[in-house]
């Protein structure tokens, strides 16, 4: 196929690879090449590192995961000798004893070309730098006649820096006509207006068009979420793909006296809590299938956080690889075995009521000399916590089925969950989402749902629990708010400490009490040990606890401005054990 000088047909294979199953992931790639082929494209491109999967961490290391890596595009590039349309393709490369995140261009049956990304981030979730070579500076590729700049993802990304190279100035001096752009770029509440930002500015500096192509899908806690597209010259936006679904999208440019110009599909693209809501959905789904898992399962407790976590699985993964388990005990409200019960019904999963007090009482029974002379406590409901905790892990062990843990950004950032109970679990859909972001995604979920969402329409989640105040019913008439300020109040305090790393002055100075804002950044603090033994989950903040925010456990530093009550000795002692301050040990 030869390029026409006029016209330049781009295939844009916006899908999801494994880190790790290279033969699949080529697979993939050989079949999305025959339907570019039979769209008469020039060339498909592929997502960073599509070969791999992205990230790839230090499995990137292993030379033996190299070699494979690169006989895998090996292999495609022989197999483009019969005509058909060329392949960019990213993977890690070996060359000159140093490894790089590249690019490798396809064609007439050879690798005719490879570009290196030059700038690595190493900056919240990405530390690419610990694992990859800078690369050099170079020009554009040829493909079909057609002289393409290919910078990879960071390469378009920073502003100027010490160690900064400008990528895209070059290839514009360099005669580049048409810059496409893979990507490996993770979902986060407002990042798709922050992507086109930035390559608009790209645009404007470089004069040239330009396709930024990302890949979509889960990846333990990242999800990518696609929404790829591309620009004319004169900036107006060229194509637009979906938000968080596969596609190959051929793309027909015309040259002509003031350059190539595309004039493709425009796809609305979820944002807001719509996008976070898809983003938990997506980010559930990959992790459960790309783990192998049959299906998941998750204590039913009447309450939010539970019934979000249910929607969002049900939505993922269809009614019938959901199963539900309440665990009442005598603490537990008539109302909320009635939600429960009707959630089950309104989401269709399957759904089965185990009394627990025979198990608790057994605890408390073989407790009661150790236990002897001292007052009942925090450590009685934590009991009932581990007693739940462990009997869905023992379902889960007999069944296959994943237990998803269902605490909220708001519990896990002040420590109000149990070790070794609700904590217990593979993976959290909720993890980095806010309790009052919990209460706005249910009401949202009852008149809306992300296409490709496998669950039923309309009202899923029970009116009664989403206005019914929250309580991990403990203990008698116990509400969330006995220990914790208004969520309103709490998860404000927490996003300028967790996203912002705002000091606490500057907090109180914005009208928040001063006692309380210290209050929550203590419990903030000496939470960090449990933080570290939570599951997975997906990422959706600006800044997630995991990947994004990494605070050693032995820690001793606080703001100054905290004027602690206590001494710091007492403060540690307290983090080491069971803390009713912490809520839990």
């Amino acid at each position: 196929m030869t390029n026409t000088a006029a016209r330049f047909t781009i295939s844009l294979a916006q899908l999801n690879p494994t880190v790790g199953d290279i033969t699949g992931n080529a697979a993939m790639a050989r079949a999305a090449r025959a339907q570019a082929a039979a769209e008469n494209a020039d060339v498909i491109v592929f997502p960073e590192l599509f070969i791999s999967g992205y990230p790839p961490e230090d499995l990137v290391l292993k030379p033996a995961f190299q070699a494979a890596c690169r006989a895998a595009v090996e292999e495609l590039a022989r197999e483009t000798a019969d005509g058909g349309p060329a392949m960019l393709i990213g993977s890690p490369w070996v060359d000159g004893g140093k490894l790089y995140n590249a690019c490798a261009l396809l064609d007439g049956g050879r690798i005719a070309a490879i570009r290196f990304k030059v700038n690595l981030p190493n900056y919240g979730v990405f530390d690419e730098k610990r694992v990859f070579a800078r690369g050099p500076v170079a020009g554009p590729v040829t493909i079909r006649g057609v002289r393409v700049g290919v910078p990879i993802c960071e390469d378009t990304w920073l502003e100027e820096s010490e160690d900064y190279e400008n990528v895209v100035e070059c290839l514009a001096e360099t005669g580049a006509e048409i810059l496409i752009v893979p990507n490996g770029s993770p979902y986060a509440r407002g990042k798709g207006d922050l992507r086109l930002s930035v390559q608009v500015a790209r645009v404007t500096e470089s004069d040239l068009p330009l396709v930024y192509l990302n890949q979509v899908g889960g990846q333990d806690e990242l999800v990518f979420d696609g929404a790829s597209f591309a620009l004319n010259a004169d900036r107006s936006l060229a194509a637009q793909l979906p938000a968080f679904a596969e596609c190959i999208t051929t793309l027909v440019w015309q040259k002509s006296a003031d350059g190539w110009r595309c004039d493709g599909p425009v796809a609305a693209v979820p944002d807001g809590d719509e996008g976070d809501y898809a983003a938990c959905v997506l980010g559930l789904r990959d992790y459960v299938r790309k783990n192998g898992f049959p299906g998941v399962l998750l204590g039913i407790s009447g309450g939010i956080d539970s019934a979000l976590c249910a929607a969002i699985a049900v939505d993922a993964l269809g009614a019938g690889r959901v199963r539900g388990v309440m665990l009442p005990f005598r603490y537990t409200a008539q109302i909320s075995l009635d939600d429960a019960s009707r959630l089950a019904n309104a989401l269709g999963f399957g759904y089965e009521v185990l009394p627990i007090a025979q198990a608790v009482e057994g605890f408390e029974a073989i407790l009661a000399k150790p236990f002897a002379g001292l007052a009942r406590d925090i450590t009685e409901e934590n009991l009932q916590a581990r007693t739940r905790g462990t009997l869905l892990m023992a379902i889960s062990n007999k069944t296959g089925a994943m237990v998803v843990t269902t605490g909220n950004k708001s519990e896990m950032s002040v420590g109000y969950a149990t070790l070794y109970g609700d904590m217990n679990g593979g993976f959290n859909p909720i993890k980095d989402i806010y309790k009052t972001q919990v209460f706005r995604l249910s009401s949202l979920r009852n008149r809306w749902k992300p296409d490709g969402a496998l669950g039923p329409d309309g009202e899923v989640i029970p009116e009664s629990i989403i206005v019914r105040p929250p309580t991990a019913e403990l203990r008698e008439n116990q509400t969330d708010q006995d220990s914790l300020p208004p969520y309103e109040v709490l998860d404000a305090i927490l996003e300028r400490l967790v996203e912002r790393e705002q000091p606490l002055a500057s907090i109180v100075a914005e009208g928040f009490d001063k006692d309380t804002v210290m209050r929550i950044d203590r419990l903030l603090n000496i939470a960090e040990y449990k933080r570290r033994q939570a599951a997975p989950g997906v990422k959706v903040t600006r800044k997630n606890f995991g990947r994004d925010r990494r605070y050693p456990i032995t820690n001793r530093f606080r703001d100054k401005a905290e004027a602690l009550a206590e001494p710091d000795e007492a403060l540690v002692m307290r983090a080491g054990r069971a803390s009713s301050e912490a809520f839990e040990g």
